[in-house]
């Protein structure tokens, strides 16, 4: 047992590779006008908030075919159907809010410019002729959000580890609505 009092202990070595305290309470006063963004973020902030925007336009596209077909979903199987078409605009909502939180978190502007949504969103707003088509179309919108978020991840790498793992989460959700709009499709009896 040692004689040392406590405050005379040694502070810990610095673990190779992390800033040491001193520096990171120096970095922290400097440009604290950016927030969120610090010294040791090295994504390309422009880059990064155009393709969230363009991800948001997507999401939105997404929530109004959503509640388009919610809506218009008429016939013995529309019942069912419906609720997966609610519960998707709400999700898509959802994505779309995280979206814009993290665009501002980077000092950016959330583009939400009606005139231009359709235009950067990746996936279609197609009506849809009837309940089966409405499926196979929100099926093949959320196959296009699947690549699109891949992509975005892959492009982002460990360089902004928060706006990654929004990506992730979002993306995890778009392979369930494929996955439950593929389960449908397979099971669909009549027109």
């Amino acid at each position: 047992m040692s004689n040392k009092p406590a405050n005379d202990a040694k502070p810990l070595q610095n673990t190779a590779g992390l800033t040491d305290t001193a520096t990171l309470r120096a970095n922290a006063r400097q440009s604290i006008e950016d927030g969120a963004v610090t010294k040791s973020y090295s994504a390309d902030r422009e880059a990064v908030i155009k393709l969230l925007n363009d991800a948001l336009a997507t999401e939105y596209v997404c929530v109004l075919r959503y509640y388009r077909h919610y809506f218009m979903a008429s016939g013995m199987l529309a019942d069912s159907v419906k609720a997966e078409f609610l519960e998707h605009a709400q999700q898509e909502q959802e994505h779309a809010h995280k979206l814009a939180e993290r665009i501002v978190q980077l000092g950016g502007e959330p583009d939400l410019n009606p005139d231009t949504l359709t235009a950067r969103s990746h996936a279609e707003y197609k009506e849809g002729e009837d309940l089966r088509d409405m499926v196979k179309e929100n099926l093949i919108a959320e196959r296009i959000a699947i690549d699109s978020y891949r992509e975005m991840i892959n492009f982002i790498g460990d360089k902004d580890t928060t706006t990654k793992r929004i990506l992730e989460h979002i993306l995890a959700q778009e392979e369930e609505h494929a996955d439950e709009f593929s389960d449908m499709l397979e099971g669909w009896i009549g027109k």
